[in-house]
């Protein structure tokens, strides 16, 4: 089940409310990575406390560990991880791409070696469809071939990204009709692809479009392209799907690109981000990115961000948490395991927390002053 209610625009930037069989996800939206069934260095609890609202699980890697029988025996990832807001999983298009030389593409599907033990593996859109139905994600990703930026140590060529479209696009058709046999009683989303190239984007998004799909995504970007690219793709393709259906850009991205991909009409992002950065001792502000391990924080009292209500910066409100910049420096420069999680937990609050104020300035109509404040304070520097 999906329905998608647009509840006010502004320019092409879109407030919306997407109901699920596991909740109601209010958008734009910023989905948490939970790649092998928990987003890294957070506890489920911090999740709750921060109001994501939905995550992401990873097709590829559950197939490979735990494995389908486990998925069964607790009836699908939401009793597996007891998360029991909704859930999307990843076809595993952009897994295999990943591989890179371990794979082999055919259009039957993919051929590779597997990462844990080396068995051959073979992953079809069929096969793709039948792991995401044991896994019970409320939204499901069509399997696609995610077309790289370079192939073989080239920029990919107009040619080479519309053979890889095209088989997305035929993909798509054997994904909806192994999901319709299947009975999967969740939402199938289509990918729309086609590289660096408009009018290939406009092409997988015509066929896509025609199957009248519950809801959209754009893939293939951050991808190693550059920025501009990316910025040029998300400026021509989210705002020309369907106003009525939601609006999908996978794997995207800083909070300067979360803003303006909801200026161009997308609804939805992930993206391991906050995350990995913060295990890389990273951190997202309001007003700039800090990076902790620097000597100049060895002293400080302050916060990492002042403005910032999560429990790192501030604690629980009951005399908890609330850490200074000196003690996430002294943990970081010592290894400990609770830098990592005190500065996740402050970058996914900082995300979640952006697209609430987005969602607050869409709700008034006050989403372009919002944005260049925004704009204004990140440049001012932490």
């Amino acid at each position: 089940m999906l329905q998608f209610e647009l509840l006010a625009t502004e320019g092409l930037a879109r407030r919306g409310r997407l109901t699920l069989n596991h909740g109601v996800v209010q958008t734009p939206i910023f989905m948490p990575v939970g790649t092998y069934g928990t987003v890294k260095g957070v506890l489920p609890r911090s999740l709750h406390d921060m109001n994501a609202q939905i995550i992401l699980g990873n097709t590829f890697h559950l197939w490979m560990r735990p494995g389908l029988d486990v998925m069964r025996h607790f009836g699908g990832l939401h009793g597996f991880e007891n998360w029991h807001k909704p859930i999307l999983t990843d076809s595993g298009g952009f897994q295999v791409w990943s591989l890179g030389e371990m794979r082999k593409i055919s259009e039957e599907g993919v051929k590779f070696a597997s990462p844990v033990n080396g068995d051959k593996l073979f992953l079809t859109p069929e096969i793709s469809m039948q792991i995401q139905t044991v896994l019970n994600s409320d939204i499901v990703m069509q399997f696609d071939e995610c077309t790289p930026y370079e192939t073989k140590g080239h920029l990919t060529t107009e040619a080479e990204a519309r053979h890889s479209m095209e088989l997305s696009r035929r993909w798509m058709k054997r994904c909806m009709a192994e999901f319709e046999r299947l009975q999967n009683p969740n939402a199938l989303f289509g990918i729309v692809q086609g590289g660096m190239f408009e009018h290939l984007r406009q092409e997988s998004l015509e066929a896509l479009v025609e199957l009248d799909l519950p809801g959209y995504a754009v893939g293939g970007v951050s991808v190693g392209e550059p920025k501009e690219d990316m910025l040029r793709i998300m400026a021509h393709t989210p705002h020309r799907l369907p106003a009525h259906k939601p609006r999908y850009l996978m794997g995207v991205g800083t909070p300067e690109d979360l803003v303006e991909g909801v200026s161009c009409g997308v609804d939805m992002f992930d993206c391991v981000m906050p995350t990995r950065n913060a295990r890389n001792g990273h951190l997202f502000t309001r007003f700039g990115d800090l990076k902790i391990r620097n000597a100049r924080h060895k002293s400080d009292e302050r916060p990492i961000d002042e403005t910032c209500r999560c429990y790192t910066c501030a604690g629980d409100g009951q005399g908890h948490g609330g850490f200074s910049r000196a003690y996430l420096h002294h943990l970081e420069r010592c290894g400990e395991m609770l830098a990592p999680m005190l500065a996740t937990i402050h970058n996914l609050h900082y995300y979640l927390q952006l697209m609430q104020e987005v969602r607050d300035a869409l709700d008034v109509g006050q989403f372009a002053a919002f944005r260049a404040r925004f704009a204004a304070d990140r440049a001012r520097g932490v």
